[in-house]
């Protein structure tokens, strides 16, 4: 994206919610990215709608010092138990994300999570980044590298192996949290349960995280969608999107949690 686009953005507030999430109670969002949605993948279920511009490389969209202001305007916070950086797009992307993340530690005192799409985790200046949070939710949807390209939709230099392989390397060098997060939108395969259980034997996170489409997915974009916890009927046009059962979560989780013994989580029940 430009310089010249990014002076143009409309100045929003950076902070949102907090948002109630079954994976971190009462979050606080933190929105790194701005008025335009920018992200390295388009997923088929994203709550953002189409994203508006694609792309992988980093720059700065919300100044420091904007969240900084941001932040302080509604202390002292109340009923919040984490802060997460998310909303517009892909927070990595965020050049200054090493000092938001600082800022956001020293104002709330907080603990700080970080929902990312994996794809910036061959970026060295990334994962240093990325060691200052509490908590890091690393996105996995796709097995193979057709699902790849029918749920994420990334730009044209993302692939399965180099997401693999950024994953990895982070695990290697992170003290903190990690999470594999996967949303499951269809009945797997004995085949990709297979596969898949292998793969976390190789990224070795602390907790995976099966997820379901929960919020609808906006058809216009709307930058109240980044935190809307008004999940049946926002007040703009939308999209639900068709779900698995929770008994199929519920399955997928069993079937993990005996494989590999680490924690599996999903909407309404853990293991």
């Amino acid at each position: 994206m430009s310089t010249t686009l990014s002076r143009q953005r409309p100045q929003c507030s950076s902070v949102y919610g907090p948002v109630k999430s079954w994976r971190f109670g009462r979050s606080l969002g933190i929105d790194p990215i701005g008025s335009v949605s920018t992200c390295s993948f388009s997923c088929v279920y994203c709550q953002l709608g189409k994203i508006q511009h694609m792309t992988t490389e980093r720059q700065v969209f919300v100044p420091t010092s904007q969240i900084l202001d941001d932040l302080r305007a509604i202390m002292p916070l109340q009923q919040t138990d984490v802060v997460t950086l998310s909303g517009s797009g892909e927070p990595t992307l965020a050049l200054n994300l090493e000092k938001i993340l600082a800022v956001v530690k020293k104002v709330t005192r907080l603990p700080t999570v970080v929902l990312t799409n994996s794809t910036l985790l061959h970026d060295a200046t990334v994962r240093s980044a990325l060691k200052l949070a509490d908590t890091v939710a690393a996105k996995l949807d796709a097995i193979s590298s057709n699902q790849l390209q029918q749920i994420n939709r990334p730009v044209a230099t993302i692939n399965l192996p180099g997401i693999l392989e950024g994953i990895e390397q982070f695990r290697q060098e992170y003290q903190g949290h990690l999470a594999i997060q996967t949303m499951v939108l269809s009945s797997w395969t004995p085949d990709m349960l297979e596969d898949y259980i292998q793969i976390l034997q190789r990224l070795k996170p602390d907790e995976i995280q099966l997820n379901i489409p929960s919020r609808p997915r906006v058809l216009v974009r709307q930058l109240e969608a980044r935190g809307n916890d008004n999940l049946q009927s926002p007040p703009y046009l939308f999209q639900n999107l068709k779900c698995v059962s929770t008994d199929i979560l519920a399955s997928l989780a069993t079937q993990i949690h005996d494989a590999i013994n680490i924690p599996v989580n999903y909407p309404a029940m853990s293991l």
